[in-house]
């Protein structure tokens, strides 16, 4: 176990003001973005972390946001947020100065199977952006990525199904196929997030390189205790939906190509090679020990955590 400690954080006067900070990332011109969840804005922050001022505020109509559930930022600024005004999905893409560029409704309505703390982690609960394209973990398509285009076309589906043992129950079987897709040197990871936890790597092809099960003594409990039934809630069309308790709660990938997860139910966050070896268990210690909600990797290779809104260097 490695010990972690913040190099810089945003102030307290500045964090403090936020409601929940569910991401925190910087663009290449040294510009911060907290994606604050509960009061559904995005906020801008300065290189220097001396301000921060609204860059995109609640409403449900375009150029707005309610109801969000995930932020993505390119290294040129611009970002996307995912939202609910309704029953669709929405997303949009907004400049960095917050003007609306674009964006689409997603057809049907989303599963929400997977939700921690009344958050929904599945559907677009997660994305990752990088300017040019949307991914997205949508396994109702059959296939894990799904990767649109600003415009909201599809370019590409890509990643078999892992099978779960509940092929029967439609709704438990994608739910342990949600997941976090992530772009990596030559290809992609894409990390589940509920049941045995395993990540997959790919190449720039969509192919299968390898898979791997994530294992260590900190998830030793959590692996015991997985779940062979679910309880079931009513969704707004009153069907039944399962409940499913997600493992991997963030993940990002560093420019040399490693894989960071960090988990729920263990304070921990684990970093496995381009080869799919696991090089390091650490802890992030800011005011106090950290539980990462968002992890992202800056221009200048820093790492960026919330909530709390730290910066670490993972060497």
């Amino acid at each position: 176990m490695q010990v972690l400690r913040s190099v810089r954080g945003v102030p307290a006067e500045i964090v403090g003001a936020f409601r929940e900070p569910a991401a925190f990332a910087q663009a290449a011109s040294g510009q911060y973005f907290v994606f604050d969840r509960q009061a559904h804005t995005v906020y801008g922050i300065d290189a220097a972390l001396t301000a921060a001022w609204k860059i995109v505020q609640i409403g449900a109509e375009a150029g707005r946001i309610l109801q969000p559930t995930a932020f993505g930022l390119a290294p040129n600024g611009t970002f996307v947020v995912a939202d609910r005004p309704g029953v669709a999905e929405r997303i949009q893409v907004f400049a960095a100065g917050g003007s609306p560029l674009g964006g689409f409704t997603l057809p049907g309505r989303a599963q929400e199977t997977i939700t921690l703390e009344g958050v929904v982690l599945n559907g677009v609960g997660t994305l990752n952006y990088d300017g040019r394209r949307v991914l997205m973990s949508q396994p109702q398509t059959g296939a894990l990525v799904a990767e649109y285009t600003l415009s909201g076309g599809v370019a590409r589906t890509f990643g078999a199904l892992r099978k779960t043992g509940y092929e029967a129950d439609p709704a438990v079987h994608l739910g342990l196929n949600s997941g976090i897709p992530l772009p990596a040197p030559g290809g992609f990871y894409f990390v589940f997030l509920a049941g045995a936890p395993t990540f997959r790597k790919y190449d720039a092809r969509g192919a299968l390189v390898f898979e791997r099960h994530v294992e260590g003594i900190e998830l030793d409990p959590v692996i015991a205790a997985l779940p062979t039934e679910w309880r079931r809630r009513k969704g707004t069309d009153e069907t039944l939906i399962p409940v499913i308790p997600p493992v991997v709660r963030a993940a990002a990938v560093d420019a040399r190509g490693r894989l960071w997860m960090s988990f729920v139910s263990a304070p921990v966050t684990y970093a496995y090679d381009a080869d799919g070896e696991k090089a390091r268990v650490v802890r992030f210690e800011g005011a106090g020990t950290l539980s990462p909600a968002s992890l992202f990797f800056s221009h200048t290779g820093r790492l960026l955590v919330a909530p709390g809104c730290y910066e670490f260097e993972p060497r």
